[in-house]
Parts: structure tokens; C-alpha cells; sequence
């Protein structure tokens, strides 16, 4: 960023060579009053450093002396009078023949579409104190940038991985004519594969394409039993999948979603047996559905769980009351 304090010395001009490094066109699209371009070869140093900063979009925060910014209102108001020009002498300018250069500076920074405010002050407590505010300002929504950046990020992350799931729908199907067919089983049995998956076992694809039906399939799983606990004081009630040692896989979903999983597998092993790998190897190579776990194994014994949860909703009701 750039400090500019503006005051009433002019300094010295640039030399012409200078002049060839600047994209004027540019600049002068930048600002509604660009009086001050017209002469170019009579601009300060200063002048084509802040310039210069305008081109690259540089933010600049400029303050002007309060004598300097009064007499800027004079001149505003009799720059159209030529002969009055003539005799004007401003107290803050220290050589009259500046003076327009230097209210022409301001008025092309104070024109520009974007950054451009321009601040007088009387004292260098006047510029720290509005610098401090202003900064304050530019760090709370470089963070807030920062965080939507972070947000829209994730979102090109997880739209990155939905073509990726696209992708291997067409490269898992081209050799099978029915293209749309596959396309619509890996959005509609995504659900189903995903909840499958989350069982540990060894041959996951061999049983995801096979013919079991549904009560086959858990015994394939290793599991006994299901089981549907609903709790009293309308604590949630909770679906779990026993294995025959006892332990056993806790859905975090309601019994009417393991019933509609059900019901996917059924229309799932309708399919013919071609079109299912292909949606499984589709679906099996999305990272998504991998990072899903609809159900998480618990290395406890089935009883105890449930009893250490009653326990607990016993004592926190005796707790309450």
C-alpha cells in the first residue's frame, strides 16, 4: 500500500524517460478528472510514483494539509474564471505556478471509481488516528475474504470430486451399451453402496454384485442380528447391526432408512449382473462415498453397551429431577 501526504511544497518533476513506463490510456479510464494528464511532462515525482500505484491497483491512502484542501475549494469554485485565476494567490500553495497541479492531483484521486477517499488533517495525530481505523477495517475483511476464500474452496473441492464420480460412471460403462442406465443406478444406489461399505469385510465387491438376498447378504456380513432399540423419555432410537461375537455396527440413521436400504437392494440385485459392477466400481472409486460411514463398528459386547446407556439415562434423569 501507499501513504501519500499531500502539502504544500510541489517537488521536483520526472524526467521524460520516465514517462514511457506508464500505461496513461489505462489511467485515464481510471478516474472522471484527468486534467492533470494533460500536461504530462509537468508531473512531480510524487506525482508518477502514486500513479505508477493507481496502474497496479496499488491502495493508497492519501491525506492533504487542511490549508491545502481549503484552498482546493477556492479553486474549485474560479478555475472556470481565468481572469480571477490570474490574481489568485493561495496562502497553503508555496509557489503559485503549482497550485493547479496540485488541486488537479486531488481532484483525479478523489474521482476515481475505487479508492478514493482523500483525508485533510492538521496534525500527524489526525492521519495515525484515521489510519488506525481505516486499517483496522482492511485486516477484518481480509479475514473475511480469507474465510469465504477457505469456504469456496471447499466447494470447488467437493464439486472437483462429483466429476470425479462422473468420470468413472462414463470410463466404468464404456463398454456396456447402456450408458444411462449406469449413470442412474451410481446416483441412485450411491446410498445403498456407501452403507454396505461401511461393514468390514474382505471381499466387499464380490458380495456388492452379487445375487444375495438381503437376510443372505448380513449373514455374508457377519451379522446375527438387527436390532431397533427405542429409548423412553424420547431419548433417539438407534439401529444396530450384532455380530455373532457380540460386538456390533451402530447406524446413525432411523430403522425407515435401513428399511429404504432394504428396499434398494432388492431393486439393486434386479439389475443384470454387467451394468451392477460397473456402478460398483464407479461408486467404489468415489472418495466421497469412501469418507461416508452411515454405520461404525463398536469393539463392545452388544448387551453392555446398551446397559451403560441406560445407566446413563437413569442417573442424568435422577440428576434432573
Amino acid at each position: 500500500m501507499v501513504l501519500l501526504i499531500i502539502g504544500s511544497r510541489f517537488g521536483g518533476t520526472g524526467i521524460p524517460s520516465v514517462l514511457e513506463n506508464f500505461d496513461f490510456d489505462s489511467i485515464i479510464g481510471l478516474s472522471s478528472k484527468t486534467i492533470l494528464l494533460e500536461n504530462k511532462d509537468k508531473l512531480s515525482i510524487t506525482q508518477l510514483e502514486i500513479l505508477k500505484a493507481v496502474e497496479q491497483s496499488i491502495p493508497i491512502y492519501a491525506f492533504v494539509d487542511e490549508g491545502v484542501m481549503h484552498d482546493h475549494h477556492v479553486y474549485e469554485k474560479n478555475k472556470d474564471k481565468p481572469a480571477v485565476m490570474q490574481e489568485i494567490e493561495f496562502p497553503s500553495i508555496q509557489k503559485k505556478e503549482t497550485a493547479k497541479y496540485i488541486f488537479e492531483f486531488v481532484n483525479f484521486l478523489s474521482h476515481r471509481a475505487t479508492n478514493n477517499s482523500v483525508t485533510s488533517f492538521s496534525r500527524l495525530e489526525d492521519i495515525k488516528n484515521t489510519l488506525i481505523g481505516q486499517w483496522s477495517q482492511y485486516f477484518q475483511r481480509l479475514l473475511s475474504e480469507n474465510r469465504t476464500r477457505s469456504i469456496d474452496s471447499k466447494r470447488y473441492l467437493d464439486f472437483s470430486e462429483k466429476l470425479d464420480d462422473l468420470k468413472a460412471v462414463v470410463l466404468a460403462s464404456i463398454a456396456t451399451p447402456n450408458l444411462r442406465e449406469i449413470a442412474r443406478g451410481a446416483i441412485q444406489y450411491r446410498h445403498l453402496i456407501s452403507f454396505i461399505s461401511g461393514f468390514v469385510v474382505d471381499n466387499l465387491r464380490e458380495l456388492l454384485v452379487s445375487n444375495y438376498s438381503w437376510e443372505d447378504l448380513l449373514k455374508q456380513l457377519d451379522i446375527q442380528d438387527v436390532q431397533n432399540v427405542e429409548f423412553e423419555n424420547n431419548f433417539r432410537s438407534r439401529v444396530y447391526f450384532i455380530k455373532n461375537d457380540g460386538t456390533f455396527y451402530q447406524c446413525r440413521f432411523p430403522s425407515r432408512f435401513v428399511d429404504d436400504i432394504k428396499i434398494d437392494w432388492v431393486n439393486f440385485i434386479g439389475i443384470d449382473k454387467e451394468s451392477r459392477e460397473a456402478i460398483v466400481d464407479a461408486t467404489l472409486q468415489d472418495r466421497d462415498a469412501r469418507r461416508r460411514k452411515d454405520i461404525h463398528y463398536v469393539p463392545q459386547k452388544f448387551e453392555e453397551h446398551i446397559s451403560e446407556l441406560l445407566n446413563e439415562r437413569q442417573s442424568s434423569d435422577e440428576e434432573n429431577s
